[in-house]
């Protein structure tokens, strides 16, 4: 068996056995976790040898390989914990070297290529959305004051969060850039009574969106269009971005941060929040990058911060979260198994094992491949924030627990 041979170089933390054609059957590694999987044909074999990046995924969603023992989890965790060894292999250093090369290539997202690469992923049924997400449809990294809190709070916590790094006053324009299906645009309107405009390059969140401004009463200060956001011409007091960076791609960074300057006002304040990858540039996943997010990419802050500062833009605070979104995709896992049968419905087993596969290898990348999510705050002018940072937790101690941003009419 390839596949087996491959993992007896790679694998030293946890237990893996092999089933493969035929029956024949293979052990290595050893310790916790303990997976038993079976690869059902030699092709399969093959394919998983010469490219696990990929193959796994694709094997596991097509039922090509199943688990016979333990749990999909414990596979990925045992892999992720060991991928160190797998990348110094000869093979795998030549595909990592080909990936590096043509990163540029992947992460091209002019106007016309950034709208068909988000309609892949957004433009998916809300019901499929409804079935994990939070009621304000969060669909990014919820923030954790302590371990024991639940999701609704955690995302509820999050826009808090936020909304205390604006430092918003009532009155003031707010840009959301990548505005998703508007629970952040109207839960800022509501709690600092001000006018935002949301932009998203999705026809299901635009018409979501908009939707829920209206049930909420506050479509005279909440809008939002279907447009990308390199063609806003406006000026604005604020401007946030909440995972939506990992979707613009290195080449369009300069353009990004030139936007930011160009709309914000002289004495502006934006926050730009993102996932990136603490262990410097590197390029998208394979599998995530064809099923999941094409022309997506989690950047290293060392990409980011010399577009930030080639701008002339202050970068007045930087906070890393590390954990939180690990913590925030086990909620979003569990949500989604529990209705398994009614996602399965609505698309097919396929999709299901496809989503359950997404799902956790995010969840571990946040635990063992070094990504986490940061937050950084910008301004024009050096004096637009407080000297100290005591203003974030006092803000976010003094804002109401309870948002109820979007009425649950609004919600599909």
């Amino acid at each position: 068996m390839l596949f087996a041979n491959l993992l007896s170089r790679m694998i030293k933390t946890g237990t893996i056995t092999i089933i493969g054609p035929g029956d024949r059957r293979r052990t290595v590694g050893s310790g916790a976790p303990d997976v038993t999987i079976r690869v059902h044909d030699r092709t399969t074999d093959m394919q998983l040898a010469l490219y696990p990046q990929l193959a796994l995924g694709e094997a596991y969603m097509d039922g090509r390989l199943s688990i016979e023992e333990g749990r999909l989890y414990d596979l990925v965790e045992i892999g992720m914990v060991n991928y160190q060894r797998l990348e110094d292999q000869p093979l795998q250093r030549m595909l990592g070297a080909i990936s590096w090369a043509v990163r540029g290539l992947q992460q091209y997202n002019p106007i016309s290529r950034a709208r068909e690469n988000v309609a892949h992923h957004y433009d998916l049924s809300g019901a499929l959305y409804d079935s994990f997400l939070d009621p304000q449809r969060q669909y990014s990294c919820a923030y954790f004051p302590q371990p024991d809190t639940g999701l609704d709070a955690a995302q509820e916590a999050k826009i808090r969060h936020i909304a205390a790094k604006l430092l918003l006053k009532p009155g003031q324009r707010v840009l959301d850039i990548g505005c998703g299906w508007g629970g952040l645009a109207i839960a800022l309107a509501r709690m600092a009574d001000v006018e935002v405009l949301g932009v998203t390059l999705s026809e299901e969140q635009h018409k979501s969106a908009v939707a829920r401004a209206k049930a909420s009463g506050l479509s005279d200060r909440v809008r939002f269009e279907l447009m990308d956001y390199r063609l806003i011409e406006e000026k604005f007091d604020r401007i946030v971005s909440v995972g939506m960076f990992e979707h613009v791609g290195v080449n369009q960074y300069r353009d990004f941060f030139s936007k930011v300057r160009g709309t914000l006002t002289e004495d502006g304040v934006a926050l730009l929040h993102s996932i990136g990858r603490q262990d410097g540039p590197g390029f998208t996943n394979p599998w995530i990058r064809r099923y999941i997010f094409p022309g997506g990419y989690s950047p290293a802050l060392s990409e980011v911060l010399p577009e930030i500062e080639r701008q002339q833009l202050w970068v007045t605070d930087i906070e890393i979260l590390r954990l939180h979104y690990a913590e925030t995709i086990r909620h979003w896992h569990d949500r989604f198994m529990a209705k398994w049968d009614a996602m399965s419905a609505l698309y097919d087993e396929r999709f299901c094992r496809m989503w359950e596969f997404y799902l956790i290898s995010s969840e571990l990348s946040f635990r063992h491949f070094g990504h986490m999510v940061f937050q950084v705050q910008i301004a024009l002018d050096q004096e637009a924030v407080p000297l100290t940072r005591d203003y974030i937790s006092d803000y976010d101690r003094d804002m109401p627990t309870a948002l109820r941003a979007v009425p649950d009419a609004a919600r599909r």
